[in-house]
């Protein structure tokens, strides 16, 4: 059986990916909320072979490995698997993988949408004009100026290329080292250190590990230009939440476009929706009818080929 736990909001129900499904066997389908609660994901999955993941608010802990030994493969919607715990999925003997790639151009285009959103002010123009007012504020214009993209892989490599095609100097970091990648996208190998100190624009695009969290904290912050945006569509946990809440409050970077929160919905009241120099939109960079289509039919595809013994896009394979 497949179990997809965590339809909600439903972007599976009823589509061709879903029919795909179900010619692979039974499937069980749940479109309300509660994946989040670890004993109602364990009720969701329990009998299931394979579990589709399509939100990332669904937590494959150990304690869910180990409470459903049916459970051979995880077949996650996305590139992020930071809600699964991988090492324990490999020790109990299952099969993590994902759809990366698909987004790419879709949360690149979003990451540059948010720098000039912030940028050339766009919602507080908006906002004024639509109350009657006729504001003449100053913008930032991008073009000469410096974006420092972090995180080189596909989401980055189309940042950076977008950044090069409005006129900008970009710089760019990889995790692995890869410069010849880097090139490849128009971009020149820096250190994270010089791309904080030098950037106008700062975008992250980097895989949320223990490595990663808290990537940008108070000292990198510090280390940025009173004048510089940052734009993270990677995850929210990259950057320090209280470091990132004070350089903004107290202006010590100009503003910041934000597709991740650190909690998903935004707590009512949440500081970050009341400051002036923030652009927030809510973790959507990758919704598309295009990259839903092709995300979700990748991962009913990731399912066939696990079910016919060749797994492909294999995030963790089971320890033997």
């Amino acid at each position: 059986m497949i179990a997809v736990p965590d339809d909600f909001p439903s972007v599976f129900e009823g589509s061709a990916a879903h029919e795909r499904a179900k010619a692979l066997g039974a499937v069980s389908l749940f479109t309300e909320r509660g994946a989040d609660n670890q004993e109602e994901l364990i009720r969701r999955i329990d009998r299931a072979r394979v579990a589709i993941n399509i939100r990332a608010h669904a937590r494959f802990s150990d304690t869910v490995f180990a409470a459903c030994p049916k459970l051979e493969m995880v077949s996650v919607w996305g590139t992020g698997t930071d809600n699964i715990d991988l090492n324990a999925a490999g020790m109990r003997g299952v099969t993590v993988c994902n759809t990366p790639g698909v987004n790419a151009f879709a949360v690149a285009e979003h990451a540059l949408t948010l720098m000039l959103a912030v940028a050339r002010k766009v919602p507080m123009l908006d906002r004024e004009m639509r109350g009657g007012k006729w504001p003449r504020e100053m913008l930032t214009q991008l073009l000469g100026k410096t974006l420092g993209v972090l995180g080189m892989g596909t989401i980055g490599g189309r940042v950076a290329a977008l950044g090069k095609a409005i006129g900008m100097d970009v710089l760019g970091w990889s995790a692995q080292g890869d410069e010849k990648r880097i090139r490849a996208a128009g971009a020149r190998p820096s250190s994270k250190e010089a791309i904080l100190s030098a950037a106008d624009v700062v975008s992250l695009h980097l895989r949320l590990t223990p490595e990663t969290r808290g990537f940008i904290g108070r000292k990198e912050l510090a280390t940025m230009k009173p004048t510089a945006i940052l734009v993270n569509t990677g995850r929210g946990a990259l950057v320090e939440r209280d470091a990132l809440l004070a350089a903004l409050q107290e202006r010590r970077i100009m503003g910041a476009g934000l597709d991740v929160f650190h909690q998903e919905p935004l707590a009512e009241g949440d500081p970050i929706a009341t400051l002036p120099n923030v652009v927030c939109s809510p973790h959507n960079a990758g919704q598309t009818p295009e990259v839903v289509r092709d995300g979700l039919l990748r991962a009913v595809a990731n399912v066939e080929a696990f079910l016919q013994g060749k797994p492909t896009d294999v995030v963790v394979a089971p320890v033997r």
